[in-house]
Parts: C-alpha cells; structure tokens; sequence
C-alpha cells in the first residue's frame, strides 16, 4: 500500500522537478509540516517522510530549506564521473566520450554565488530550539556544481575549484544526521556541518570539490568512514574542529587536497587505518589537538603527474612534514609513510624533507613508524587516469632519499619517540624528549 509520506519528485503537482528540483522539495516539506503537526499522538504524531528523486536530472534554481527532522532524501545511485578530466580533454574530443556529465539521480545545482558560503547551498539544513534537528539523512544520489570560475590566476577556470556553490550546508545544532552513498562534484565546498552529535559520513564519493567534509563549530561521537575524497589544492579533504570521539577510519583519500586530514582544536579522537595520499606536505594536521590516536594509515607522499596541475601546490615547505602535530598526549603508532620525491624539487633547497613533525606541546608517543624515502624524477601526462597509475605502480627507484623522519621542535617536549628511525634520521632535543632509535642499516643510512 502507498505511503502518504513517500513523495516521488516526479510525481508531485506542484512545480518540474526538470526545471526546479528545489521548488518541489520545498513544497513537500510544506506540506509534511501541514499534516504532521501533532507533537504527541498515539506515542507519536512526526514520523517525517521519503522524498525520492528517480534516476534523472533535476536542476535546482531554489535553495532548499530543511526544517523538520526524520527526514529522508535518496535517489538511486550516486552517479560520480570526473568532471575534471572531461573539462581537461580538447573539446574536439567530446562527441567521442561515453557520457560528459555526472548521472544517476542528479541534482544540477543551478543558484547564485552568495557572500556567504551558505547562500550558495543547494540544501540548507537549519532549526534552532529544543530538541535539535535530528535524523535527516542523504543517500544515493548526485549534487552537481556544475562548473568552476575563473579566479583570475593563469588556471583554466575549471580547474579552479571556485563558484560559491555548497551541497550540503548545515547550520544549527544536529543530533544522529546520515550521508550514505552519496556523490558531490564540482562543488566549492561539498559538505559543511556545524555543530554535530553523533554524524554519520559513510561510504560516499566526494571529489573534485574545494572542500570535501568540514565539521565546524563544534561535535561529538561522530563517524567518518569508509569514504573515497579527494578536495582540491585550496582545500580540506576532511576537516573538522573543536570535536571530541571523533573517528576518521578506512577512508580513501586522493590526493591534490591541500591537507587529507586536518584537525584543529580536536580531542580523544582517531584517524586509523586510512589510506592518504597526498602530491604536497602537511597531509595530516593536528592543530591544538590532544589526546588523539593516529595509528595503522598508509601516507603517501609524491609529485602531481598530471599536466594541467603541473607547478600546482598547497605553499608548504617539504620540512613542514607530512604529520605535523600540535598538541599534548596524542600517539602515533604503526603508521606506514611513503615518500616518493624529487630531490631536486624539495624546498628549500638542500634540505631533509620532515616525516613527523611534533610542532609544540608534549607527552606525545611515537612508536614503530616505518618509512620508505625515494628520489625520483616524476614524468607529467595529458592523460590523468594513466599518469596517476604509472605513478602509484613504479617502485623500481634507484635510489634513498635522506628525510627526517621524526622532527622536535623546541617547543615540543616530553614526548617519546620509539622505533621510528635511525639516530641520523631522528631530530631531537636528548635532554628533553626520550628516544629509542630504530637499528641503522645500509638502506637507512
């Protein structure tokens, strides 16, 4: 039997969900309030609803405002292709690709740059008062920003990573809110959460955006998993601040993001088991972050293959590190770094570049990192897939590369760094921190 809360977009008599997805969702969340007005009836009275999107593409000329909880949006597949590598292909070669755009259930995001981020959001979630929103999830289908702008630099404009449009913008308190199987591109910002409790961000595709996941304000209790991300270099792949029991686990992180992972103000929270890789230093950041686990990544460290982004970077220096630390208590543990450079490239100039870079605080545990340093002379191509494979697949170097592998700044102390390097690979003050050296070797040295 039908439900009268399962709404098909395509079936609702009020506006084209072709023409205006937003004005159709809008109107079905009016009327959802409409009938579910009841606080307390029969021990319920706001079971919310379904509003599906059917395989299609639905341009969205009006932002659409969710004020209500249970809430479910789904379509019928996440429908991500790159973007990217089609605007980069001669255009002459178009007629002969398979499919130019994103598919599946498409959402084509179609409003103006605003000045504030949220103004450019194709979903805006937000209610105040008691209790929070809670249970509004996303799943299965595609927001589209459609193309990126010029920022007057000498970049294509659809490799800029900049039009003002957000997927996903969520702006007050929210408790047990979901995003499954979904796919954002070309989005200047992907996802932004302020304020959450016990979030789920599982199993999606976002890439090719600014900014991938950005947990602002504060949080709690809260999940990023099994994702495949990539931002861009002006962005975060994963970022989030003033959090505690956050977890970051078995996610996919492609690189070009200016971080894979940064942490600002994050407490008793872990990154564990992911694989990160990254073409510039400071993949993970932890920023006045304490009492955090980072344990069992992969980092991978190399050079941008890919002709259009050649020259491209985040600005850091190679000593900055690939794990720079801030913060007092936190353990690195069992961590495995690849670092795939150019030794003619590294800057500044002549010098180790930076593996662990414990910046300030102290109490840090650093313990049986392992980390494989290689100089090679990275080719670029025009043809991203395969450049990018050529790349991740050649380990026949000839030649170690010299890095730091542990660095302690002055202003870090206490800390104890274990089997993480050989005494010539490790930086430290003796006096002020513990270290058990890694035994040296021929291939260490």
């Amino acid at each position: 039997m039908p439900s009268s809360n399962y709404y098909d977009v395509t079936q609702w008599p009020v506006g084209d969900a072709a023409e205006d997805v937003g004005e159709v969702i809008n109107s079905i969340i009016a009327d959802i309030k409409s009938r579910q007005k009841a606080t307390d009836e029969h021990d319920g009275g706001k079971p919310g609803a379904v509003i599906y999107l059917p395989p299609g593409d639905y341009r969205l000329r009006t932002q659409v405002l969710i004020d209500i909880s249970f809430l479910r949006i789904e379509g019928a597949g996440h429908g991500f292709t790159s973007s990217s590598i089609r605007f980069n292909v001669p255009e002459d070669e178009w007629p002969d690709l398979h499919e130019l755009w994103p598919g599946g259930s498409r959402v084509l995001v179609d409003l103006p740059a605003g000045e504030e981020e949220s103004a450019g959001a194709a979903f805006y979630v937000a209610r105040g008062g008691n209790p929070r929103i809670s249970s509004v999830e996303f799943a299965d289908f595609c927001i589209d920003g459609l193309h990126f702008d010029s920022d007057g630099s000498a970049l294509h404009p659809e490799n800029t990573y900049v039009n003002g449009r957000t997927g996903v913008y969520v702006a007050d308190a929210n408790d047990s809110f979901r995003f499954n199987g979904m796919g954002f591109v070309y989005l200047e910002h992907a996802l932004t959460v302020h304020n959450a409790d016990a979030l789920s961000i599982h199993d999606n595709f976002i890439a090719e955006c600014g900014s991938c996941i950005e947990l602002r304000g504060w949080g709690q209790a809260s999940k990023i998993t099994d994702n495949l991300i990539g931002a861009g270099f002006k962005g975060h792949s994963i970022y989030a601040e003033h959090h505690g029991g956050l977890l970051v686990t078995a996610n996919n992180v492609f690189p070009r993001g200016a971080s894979s992972v940064r942490l600002k103000g994050v407490t008793r929270s872990s990154v564990t088991n992911n694989r990160l890789h990254s073409f510039y230093p400071g993949m993970v950041v932890l920023e006045a972050s304490s009492e955090n686990l980072v344990g069992s990544n992969h980092f991978l460290r190399d050079h941008e293959p890919w002709a259009p982004f050649f020259g491209v970077d985040n600005g850091l220096d190679d000593d900055f590190g690939l794990l720079a630390i801030s913060g007092s208590d936190n353990s690195v543990i069992g961590n495995h770094f690849s670092a795939i450079v150019d030794a003619d490239r590294i800057r500044p100039a002549g010098e180790k570049p930076v593996i662990i870079r414990l910046k300030a605080g102290e109490a840090n545990y650093v313990a049986t990192n392992h980390v494989v340093a290689k100089d090679v002379r990275g080719e670029t191509s025009d043809s991203a897939y395969e450049s990018q494979v050529d790349a991740l697949l050649a380990t026949d170097t000839a030649k170690r590369l010299p890095v730091t592998t542990v660095k302690v700044d002055p202003e870090s102390k206490r800390n104890t760094v274990l089997d993480s390097g050989t005494e010539q690979q490790v930086s430290l003050d003796a006096a002020a921190n513990t270290l058990r050296a890694t035994p040296g070797s021929p291939v260490q040295a």
